[in-house]
């Protein structure tokens, strides 16, 4: 016979859960910091004390684990290591430490951009209206329709791009705001350089933005650098990097970037 504590796990294995499980569980999880905060601010004496220490112990907890996925390398003491020879005066006072890398640069490269976050230069920018963006374009035999929209922005389209019909085309990039070049500054070497552009990454306003190859204040784009002769840890040829627009294209005219390094 089965044991009688076991009901409940018994009635998943045979009838399985309910369709929108998952979904509930994660609604429930995305509460809980609610949850959380209602209860701490209900709590009096020592129930609170109590509380109030728990939580303490789980956030300590919670950025010592994000401290050491941040760390570049961990540090660890060699205490068996048995020094050979003397030591010189100047070395005294210091331990030996053996480094062990936990993550190379350049896998902590890839997951950054994978994830889509960098160290930008300017992490926020002021959102912008649909109006400030697009302009509606009036189309048809007696101008009814209102479907069409002209991009008022700086825009990048590639080498290879061709127009759709112009029934089909809802948004549409005036030739006279594309822009191919940027004007690219380098933190390190405090000089800057005229450079080609490879595409638009991403443009913090929106995703359609990103798709339309919409370039404002704040948009990450690529750039070819292939003329400055920049080389990976294992030597080979940087082709391509980010870099961050510092200015507002539309107005200036023209394209300035930070490289991020």
């Amino acid at each position: 016979a089965m044991p009688q504590n076991q009901y409940i796990e018994e009635s998943y294995r045979r009838n399985g859960r309910r369709f929108d499980h998952e979904e509930r569980l994660r609604k429930k999880r995305a509460r809980e910091p609610k949850k959380i905060s209602k209860m701490a601010g209900k709590l009096r004496g020592i129930k609170a004390k109590l509380f109030a220490k728990k939580r303490y112990t789980e956030k300590a907890t919670m950025k010592k684990t994000i401290k050491a996925h941040q760390e570049k390398d961990a540090k660890t003491k060699d205490a068996d290591e048995v020094k050979g020879g003397a030591v010189p005066a100047y070395l005294m006072d210091r331990e030996m430490i053996k480094r062990t890398k936990v993550l190379s640069n350049m896998i902590k490269q890839k997951r950054k951009e994978k994830a889509g976050k960098w160290q930008v230069p300017i992490p926020k920018v002021k959102a912008m209206t649909e109006d400030e963006m697009f302009k509606i374009m009036r189309s048809g035999k007696r101008k009814r329709k209102m479907w069409k929209r002209v991009v008022n922005k700086i825009s990048f389209v590639g080498d290879s791009f061709t127009r759709k019909p112009p029934k089909f085309e809802k948004y549409i990039r005036p030739s006279a705001l594309r822009m191919k070049k940027a004007h690219v500054t380098h933190p390190e070497l405090k000089m800057t350089f005229c450079l080609d552009m490879v595409s638009v990454k991403k443009n913090p306003q929106s995703a359609l933005y990103t798709s339309l190859g919409v370039i404002t204040k704040g948009t990450i784009i690529e750039v070819n650098v292939s003329e400055l002769g920049l080389v990976t840890q294992t030597g080979k040829v940087i082709w391509a990097k980010y870099a961050q627009v510092t200015n507002n294209p539309d107005v200036d005219g023209c394209i300035n970037a930070l490289l991020l390094v």
